[in-house]
């Protein structure tokens, strides 16, 4: 860093993967005025929150985890939820983050001031603090949706989203009803049917599921990972090159569709063939193009649907009475506990904090119509702010922390260039480019032509937009970050006819 240049104090808000990975490499770049704040009262984000039994990354562990801190020491091929809290506790205190975090403190609102070139920040008790650079490191799953379903309010029993799994309740003797089927319930579902009198499955869509190829570490092999860090390298190679050349081009190409998608077809067929009653493996025969939703994977859901107290139902909810759930055919299902496993709010990608940037532009009326931003990282008439797991850079195969290393890339390198001019703003016109280049490739994708109802797409103009997947490869986004292009930015503030 130059004689001519100034530290800029930098504002992280969030300590999941995004918030952490990220603090660890700009204090790897000699950043070190950071503060991370955090509005629960530890680190880990969505791996803090998601407590509900069987929760599991769907990813092998050696890819879900940064590349700059491999962990030897994984159980199992995917790590569940306490180790992987465990891996990113370790990291914050590993890297020395702990003095940076500021816990119980709820960033409400961030202001950018243009006259002194940094953006205010309020918590939720009104304290106020500035930094040069702010970034969201929110998530796209850290909001729980809740669905307004009639009656619901009303329901005389438990009721609880599965993610904020409530540990005292006791399942034995009680009716279960369990609303949604995607990642969460599958993972869950055999946990209480286990343990409950009675579990009612609501299933919206059926969706392609296989086994999942899961197993144990031995000691052996923990201790072989310590010794030789190859044999840890290479996996996670074998890993990004398996999702890079098979599976990513089955979702974004539709002749990769057909070429590509037959062997995954036929495994999930054959997986579904552990289901005994031909009417309910009919009503588990997915509706719409392998790939629209994420690809699921369990060895024992199918196996708990065997179960002669388990029970699928297909037909739509319409209302919640006191103690049972009324569906579209005039069936009354009894129950005395109620799971929500209805995913998240993930257009939300910075609610709810108010980010107000130049000319009194705030971010959550900009992205009334569609969440938009360049690479998923910046935002026009937002100087100095940046997300991270923002719009369209999610992935429908693959390791989200491949794709957030690749934001941290860019980001050090834009706060690099901070401390240089004091100021960026991406250019209007490069945004707009980007945009229309964007959702012009994400509309041959199977994500928005697969015929299903997912989280990455919403209507917008009667036509499908999908706000939350990366239109290409995870190489490609890779390529893209690599290096912020100045020419790209307004390194001083531009008249507003200019942005």
């Amino acid at each position: 860093m130059g004689n001519n240049e100034r530290r800029p104090s930098i504002a992280i808000v969030g300590s999941g993967f995004s918030g952490l990975g990220l603090a660890v490499r700009l204090k790897r770049a000699g950043f070190t005025d950071l503060t991370i704040f955090e509005k629960a009262a530890g680190v880990g984000g969505v791996w803090r929150d998601n407590t509900y039994p069987g929760a599991a990354c769907d990813a092998p562990s050696h890819l879900y985890s940064y590349s700059f801190r491999p962990n030897p020491d994984w159980s199992r091929r995917f790590a569940e939820q306490p180790e992987i809290l465990g891996y990113l506790q370790d990291c914050a205190s590993d890297f020395g983050l702990e003095p940076h975090l500021r816990y119980r403190t709820e960033i409400v609102s961030a202001r950018y001031d243009p006259a002194a070139r940094h953006w205010v920040l309020t918590a939720r008790d009104g304290e106020r603090t500035t930094a040069d650079v702010l970034v969201a490191a929110c998530g796209q799953l850290s909001r729980p949706a809740v669905p307004q379903i009639p009656g619901l309010e009303h329901f005389t029993g438990t009721v609880f989203h599965s993610a904020r799994w409530d540990h005292d309740c006791d399942f034995r003797d009680r009716d279960v009803a369990v609303v949604g089927t995607g990642a969460s319930a599958i993972q869950f579902v055999p946990h209480v049917a286990g343990r409950a009198r009675s579990l009612t499955v609501f299933q919206r869509q059926a969706h392609w599921l296989g086994p999942k190829p899961d197993r144990e570490y031995s000691r052996l092999r923990k201790l072989a990972n310590r010794r030789f860090p190859l044999l840890q390298r290479l996996p996670r190679l074998g890993v990004f090159l398996c999702f890079e050349a098979l599976l990513n081009p089955m979702l974004i190409s539709p002749y990769g569709r057909r070429l590509l998608g037959w062997p995954i077809r036929r495994w999930c067929h054959h997986h579904r063939r552990e289901i005994r009653d031909p009417a309910l493996r009919a009503a588990l025969e997915p509706r719409y193009e392998l790939g629209c939703n994420r690809i699921l994977a369990s060895s024992d859901y199918f196996e708990t649907l065997n179960r002669g107290n388990t029970h699928v139902v297909t037909q739509p909810i319409t209302r919640i009475e006191a103690r049972a759930v009324r569906t579209a055919d005039g069936g009354l299902h009894r129950a005395d506990t109620i799971i929500l496993a209805t995913g998240f709010r993930s257009h939300d990608f910075v609610a709810p904090m108010r980010v107000e940037g130049l000319d009194g532009a705030d971010l959550t009326t900009t992205w009334q119509r569609r969440p938009r931003a360049y690479l998923g990282l910046t935002v026009p008439r937002f100087p100095n702010f940046f997300l991270m797991y923002g719009p369209n850079t999610n992935v429908g195969s693959g390791s989200i922390v491949h794709m957030l290393e690749s934001q941290m890339n860019y980001i050090v390198d834009a706060v690099e260039q901070v401390a240089r001019t004091g100021y960026l703003e991406v250019r209007a016109e490069v945004f707009d480019r980007f945009q229309d280049t964007l959702h012009r490739r994400l509309s041959t994708t199977v994500w928005n032509t697969g015929g299903c109802h997912s989280w990455y797409v919403t209507e917008a103009d009667g036509r499908p937009l999908n706000t939350n997947n990366w239109s290409g490869s995870m190489y490609a986004y890779r390529r893209r970050t690599r290096r912020l292009a100045l020419a790209e930015y307004h390194t001083t503030p531009a008249a507003a006819g200019e942005r």
